[in-house]
């Protein structure tokens, strides 16, 4: 007879998972049940995504430096 369990997890690859506790030793096999929200939203990807990066180090005046040499080369 083969025993089910459930497992708290996450998808962090394309193709990877993570579970929250450990898949007890002499598991012969997995099946994967995926919940999908309703409609995902690429917005809250992209901002996860950002959020994620680490900070930047240039500074506010260093920026603002390289755009006005950008400026300044544009043709009058």
């Amino acid at each position: 007879m083969t025993r089910t369990m459930t497992l708290p997890g996450r998808v962090v690859g394309s193709k990877t998972i993570e579970v929250d506790e450990p898949i007890p030793y002499g598991t012969i096999g997995v099946e994967v049940v995926v919940h999908l929200d309703e409609q995902p939203s690429a917005l809250g990807t992209v901002a996860e995504y950002v959020r994620a990066l680490p900070p930047g180090t240039r500074t506010k005046e260093d920026i603002d430096r390289q755009i006005r040499e950008e400026r300044d080369s544009w043709p009058e």
